[in-house]
């Protein structure tokens, strides 16, 4: 299966069929997909917000300087670069797990390198600052980040419900106990 995707629209000066690929001065640029999947394919990440007490200090944590790129982006910095990148950037959203519980995901822009002051390259995970309120799910503790499949993901919260207080954990805990969330 061959698909094609746009990527953006870039000025041309030195075309050699112009008339296929030529409009008003610019073409668009394509990246062909040869693969056995759709073009829409895309992954997920879920981290623990270590330090975050509720969705509210997650926003909060990220709306100082410490954790922005210098373009005004939240950012989180982790060690290891993910070899699924090209579905990351796909569509892919980060979904944060706060005091056991996934509350929320970002929509991830790019992917940054950063080289700290011990010289080892690390990643930093930039995100849109929206913070999408999800259903809540329980997860168990883990370290780093993991990949995500969009069919296990926690599905946002319906319009006019993203102001609502989250169930207690222990009333979420027992839900899950009996497949009811």
């Amino acid at each position: 299966m061959v698909a094609v995707e746009s990527i953006g629209r870039q000025k041309i000066t030195n075309v050699a069929h112009p008339n296929r690929l030529q409009k008003r001065g610019y073409t668009l640029q394509y990246r062909v997909w040869l693969g056995d999947d759709s073009v829409d394919k895309y992954i997920n990440l879920i981290k623990l917000s270590v330090g975050s007490e509720c969705y509210e200090s997650l926003a909060a944590w990220q709306q100082t300087k410490r954790a922005q790129t210098a373009d005004g982006y939240p950012r989180h910095v982790t060690r290891m670069w993910p070899k699924r990148q090209d579905e990351i950037l796909n569509g892919g959203s980060i979904f944060w797990v706060v005091k056991g519980v996934v509350t929320c995901r970002q929509r991830i822009i790019r992917l940054d390198e950063v080289i700290g002051s011990d010289g080892i390259r690390r990643c930093a995970i930039v995100s849109d600052p929206e913070l999408i309120r999800v259903q809540s799910a329980l997860k168990r503790p883990f370290q780093g980040w993991r990949y995500l499949k969009p069919e296990d993901a926690p599905p946002d919260l319906p319009k006019g419900r993203e102001r609502e207080e989250p169930l207690p954990v222990e009333l979420n805990r027992a839900l899950a106990e009996i497949g009811v969330l």
